[in-house]
């Protein structure tokens, strides 16, 4: 529950940036609001927490904090790629690959694609991004046999296209698992955010049309970025 002076304090700059007062998209430094508001570092944070949690505004590590842009909507029913979504919202997408190699699967995704522990796998690291902005760590694991070459290809581009162009595979299924928690060590510096920060993680094993299991994605979001909506 917030104090009353973080709550007032968090009321006011909800109204300063509900009237437009911060034309750049970013707030003043955390030392510069604490002497506007003459309040300490703890409560000003307070203050801005909640309005994260409201998503209003979201913190960058090292950078500050901004105002926060609409969430990206997400039906897992549709077979959208990541570019392709994002352009329908009126937004501009761009994914970065970290790293792209052949790899042992592990056990837990060797489950998902009814692989053995072991089996080599590719596994491709990828970051994405919404006007800029880093929103999505995501790991994919895809059955080698399905698709001979692809560390090859532009991996920067959709592996939904690719995978249609190049073999001729569709989607033709997915199962998905969303659970909220805390982002990884591995995934929240890339996100620009501490390590233990809130983020969902969504979990899709992908089968092709021939209901052949494919691929298995562990996508690691920023939860303030993403609004998952279903319609069936």
């Amino acid at each position: 529950m917030l104090s009353k002076t973080a709550d007032v304090i968090a009321a006011a700059l909800h109204s300063r940036i509900d009237a437009g007062e911060f034309t750049s998209g970013r707030l003043p430094a955390e030392r510069s609001l604490s002497e506007q508001y003459s309040t300490t570092r703890i409560t000003l944070r307070e203050a801005l927490g909640s309005l994260e949690a409201q998503g209003v505004i979201y913190r960058e590590l090292r950078r500050g904090w901004f105002l926060a842009p609409p969430r990206l909507v997400y039906n897992p029913l549709h077979h959208s790629h990541f570019h392709a979504m994002a352009a329908q919202q009126g937004r501009i997408a761009s994914t970065e690959v970290i790293e792209a190699r052949k790899a042992p699967v592990q056990s837990s995704v060797a489950h998902q694609l009814q692989l053995a522990e072991g089996d080599e796998v590719y596994l491709i690291r990828r970051l994405r991004r919404i006007d800029g902005r880093a929103v999505l760590y995501v790991e994919h694991y895809l059955n080698p046999h399905y698709f001979p070459g692809l560390l090859d290809e532009d991996l920067t581009r959709s592996l939904t296209d690719l995978y249609n162009h190049r073999y001729g595979i569709r989607y033709g299924g997915a199962r998905f698992t969303i659970l909220p928690g805390p982002l990884p060590a591995h995934a929240a510096p890339a996100l620009n955010v501490a390590s233990g920060t809130p983020g969902l993680l969504i979990t899709r094993t992908n089968r092709d049309q021939h209901k052949r299991v494919i691929d298995c994605d562990c996508e690691y979001w920023r939860y303030d970025a993403l609004c998952v909506d279903v319609d069936v």
